[in-house]
């Protein structure tokens, strides 16, 4: 399966909207070219506002501009975004319901190739999803990053748009809808099971669902792309006709998607669902294929935990 940047997709979106918004500006602690941000620069040199490696002044900065109308936009790693910066994001921007948004790079462990465990992040979806008012979007490929990063700039208020390493692999053909805060099912074979994913692990659920339908268990995957606010009502549909699922994240189980996941089912559904992705621990550095493997998200664990979902 091919790959394409998800940090280049996103950053021509915003590009792309900035000729016709004046308003839109970004915001780097030393990411311009993490962020894939080069060509907006060159282009609009004065709507790039350095401030070096000080994530907590580019939030404050951004917070004051959208005090003025601006539509700011913070580009850093995501780690270094979301924890360094965790207070001003929480007091300075959700608090007051500010315009900022906010693009976090390396989510998950695809950057432990080049950069290693510091630079890999597994916790931010679960540090911002505890903060009232922030919008989380996670999408599955770059064309889809694309579309995402046009609906943040059309939300009000404080959206965090999750990105990867820039070798995210390429899941959906082009054209294919990017709908904010809707659940999006990618293939149906059937209603044994649900399949719940968000992120760049996609192409991995994608070929368990095939694998699955190849040994007979014919199942539905579910795109989460918005994973807040949850789609309640779409998730729950699917968790009646299939009563049992599997949440897939490149993240730690703990805050991100398979918790919300089953918030949904524990209030509107109960049934069983079984979670993959990090297991409270700290991965290692290596290879993304490899560590995901390693780490239980192989398709055979996605195959795997899906037939031991259904067993009432």
């Amino acid at each position: 399966m091919s790959t394409k940047s998800t940090r280049v997709a996103a950053m021509e979106a915003i590009q792309e909207a900035a000729r016709s918004d004046e308003r839109i500006v970004i915001i780097s602690p030393d990411a311009v070219a993490a962020a894939r941000a080069t060509a907006f620069r060159e282009e609009f040199p004065d709507r790039v506002i350095e401030v070096g490696i000080a994530e907590q002044d580019a939030v404050d900065i951004a917070a004051g501009l959208a005090t003025t109308g601006m539509k700011p936009i913070v580009v850093s790693y995501a780690g270094f975004l979301t924890m360094r910066a965790c207070e001003m994001i929480r007091t300075f921007v959700a608090y007051p319901g500010l315009n900022v948004k906010l693009i976090g790079l390396n989510g998950g462990m695809l950057g432990g190739e080049r950069e290693g465990v510091t630079h890999q992040f597994y916790e931010d979806v679960g540090i911002l999803r505890s903060m009232p008012g922030v919008k989380i979007l996670c999408p599955a490929d770059a064309q889809q990053a694309k579309l995402a990063a046009k609906a943040m700039l059309e939300e009000e208020g404080p959206v965090y748009l999750r990105l990867g390493s820039g070798r995210e692999p390429e899941v959906f053909e082009d054209g294919t809808p990017f709908a904010f805060g809707k659940v999006r099912e990618v293939k149906k074979y059937g209603n044994d099971v649900a399949v719940f994913a968000a992120g760049f692990i996609m192409d991995r659920a994608l070929k368990a669902l095939e694998q699955l339908h190849q040994e007979g268990v014919e199942g539905t995957l579910v795109d989460v792309s918005t994973i807040k606010p949850i789609d309640c009502e779409g998730i729950t549909e699917v968790l009646k006709a299939c009563d049992c699922a599997v949440a897939v994240e490149d993240h730690n189980i703990y805050g991100g998607l398979s918790s919300a996941i089953c918030e949904v089912a524990c209030q509107f559904h109960p049934c069983k669902i079984l979670r993959l992705g990090l297991k409270d621990v700290y991965p290692r550095s290596g290879v993304a294929a490899e560590l995901l493997d390693a780490y239980g998200l192989s398709v055979q664990n996605i195959v795997d935990a899906a037939k031991e979902a259904m067993k009432k």
